[in-house]
């Protein structure tokens, strides 16, 4: 079965699972509000949004760009050291007191190219290093990024920038002994998406099939997820899996609770940047509609600290512009 046969099977699920799901009614009974910061960020987009021990980091996107801190205590915006080169399209995770960005890309649109090794960002230092090499035929950027027992976990994304090259691979790192692992290829490929861990399951909702090549750099959403089980150590079955409600790619997602949260995105639907928040309940197997963002965005990150969510940056509109600096927040469930 092809790739967009597997695709419009899921667009068809869509209709029969995702409409239902929105008009749920939502669990969070509170609203995104704009945060009115003292400074601002860098505006950028692709980048990487994340907390580490209640601060708020920013980091990457397009062009070489700071570090920028949001330190929620005095609602202020700090700015750190220069990035030391270009990286987007990444997911960073924090392992310790170490930022790690596996998955990224540098160089400009379409033929960006994969980088070729772990970064990593040390807070308390204000420091990057380099870290182990990718292995050369396993590179890619907007690929999924998580941690699962201490290890990092890439999956999906891109050989060849937007131009075409979207992939199903599965790879393991050690960030201890520096060991790569392939691992199982997923049902689908998919690019420029997150994923996220629940419990013992990693998930990989949303994304999208990037063909600059053929003209088809927003409209090849993947609806079906994948679900991958650290237990089994196998895929789940894909009639068994997630359909997403508003089918996108640049979405920023995170794990709350038992719920996947699916914010933002872009896609070949709509000029603006989606605005949508969706939650994958794991324990019911249902979608949850929850409020929207104030300013849709995408091609950043969510930071949680404390019951509370924050997401800054992004693109305003599909593609790349206008860059955004500011930052939002809610209160979680």
């Amino acid at each position: 079965m092809t790739n967009r046969v597997i695709r419009n099977m899921g667009l068809g699920l869509t209709l029969a699972f995702g409409l239902a799901a929105i008009g749920m009614a939502s669990k969070n009974a509170a609203s995104w509000s704009i945060i009115a910061a003292k400074d601002a960020p860098t505006a950028r987009h692709e980048a990487a949004f994340s907390a580490h021990k209640e601060k708020l980091y920013l980091l990457g996107g397009r062009r070489i760009n700071p570090v920028d801190v949001y330190d929620i205590k005095s609602n202020s915006w700090i700015k750190k050291s220069m990035a030391p080169r270009e990286f987007h399209h990444v997911q960073m995770v924090t392992i310790g007191d170490a930022i790690y960005i596996i998955g990224a890309f540098e160089g400009r649109y379409p033929a960006e190219q994969p980088i070729d090794r772990v970064l990593i960002y040390y807070p308390k230092e204000d420091r990057f290093a380099e870290g182990a090499m990718i292995p050369k035929e396993r590179r890619r950027g907007a690929a999924g990024i998580a941690v699962y027992n201490g290890k990092i976990y890439m999956l999906g994304g891109s050989t060849n920038g937007h131009i075409d090259g979207y992939q199903p691979w599965f790879d393991e790192f050690d960030p201890k002994t520096s060991v790569w692992r392939t691992l199982p290829d997923a049902p689908d490929p998919r690019d420029h998406f997150q994923s996220v861990v629940i419990g013992d399951k990693l998930y990989a909702l949303g994304g999208r099939l990037t063909e600059q090549k053929i003209g088809k750099v927003f409209e090849n959403t993947v609806a079906r997820g994948n679900v991958f089980n650290f237990k089994t150590g196998r895929w789940d079955a894909v009639d068994d899996a997630p359909i997403i409600p508003t089918p996108r790619a640049g979405l920023i997602a995170t794990g709350w609770k038992h719920w996947v949260v699916l914010a933002g995105g872009e896609s070949g639907t709509r000029d603006t940047a989606h605005d949508e928040v969706e939650a994958f309940n794991t324990r019911t197997g249902k979608w949850e509609s929850w409020p929207k963002f104030v300013r849709g965005r995408h091609g950043t990150g969510i930071a949680l600290v404390k019951r509370k969510a924050y997401v800054a940056a992004g693109s305003g509109n599909r593609g790349g512009q206008p860059e955004l600096d500011t930052i939002e927040a809610i209160k979680l469930p």
